[in-house]
Order: C-alpha cells, then sequence, then structure tokens
C-alpha cells in the first residue's frame, strides 16, 4: 500500500515537470522558427489573429466553465470517496 501511494503522490509532481518540459521545448522550438522565418510568423501571427478576433471567444470560453463546472460536482464526490476509503482504510491498518 505504502508504494502504490508514494507513487500517486509523485505522479502530479511527474506530471508537472514533464509538462514544464515539454512546454519549455515547444516555446524554443517557436523562437527559432520566428528567428529563421520573420515574415513568415508575422504573417502567421496576424492571420491567427484575425480568426480569433471574429471567433465568439466568449460564448466559447463561457460554454467550457459551464461544462467544467458540470463535471467538477463528480470529480469532487471522487475525489471526496477516495479520501473517505483512504481514512478508513489508515485506522483499520
Amino acid at each position: 500500500m505504502d508504494q502504490s501511494s508514494a507513487r500517486l503522490e509523485e505522479f502530479p509532481e511527474r506530471g508537472l515537470s514533464w509538462a514544464k518540459e515539454q512546454f519549455e521545448t515547444v516555446l524554443s522550438q517557436t523562437e527559432d522558427y520566428v528567428r529563421q522565418k520573420p515574415g513568415q510568423s508575422l504573417l502567421y501571427a496576424f492571420i491567427v489573429g484575425y480568426i480569433l478576433n471574429r471567433l465568439p471567444i466568449g460564448r466559447i470560453v463561457g460554454g467550457l466553465l459551464r461544462l467544467l463546472a458540470v463535471a467538477l460536482k463528480p470529480a469532487i464526490l471522487i475525489y471526496g470517496a477516495t479520501k473517505l476509503y483512504r481514512s478508513t482504510q489508515e485506522e483499520e491498518t
């Protein structure tokens, strides 16, 4: 039990470090690309900016937040149930 709980405790830390490494890799690749092709990068930035300006970003973000609020309730319930289960298992030992 101790080894599996130790692995579970390390999982978020490893995930965070992996995500940080991936973000730094993408950022360095993007910097290299922009330095190699500044004109094309500027054109891409204007196109993406225009598309984002035309999209209903407020409605999209609002919909995602509502979806998150609906999905968060069961996630909290499951988290609480696992904590309760762990505490009862610890009391038995």
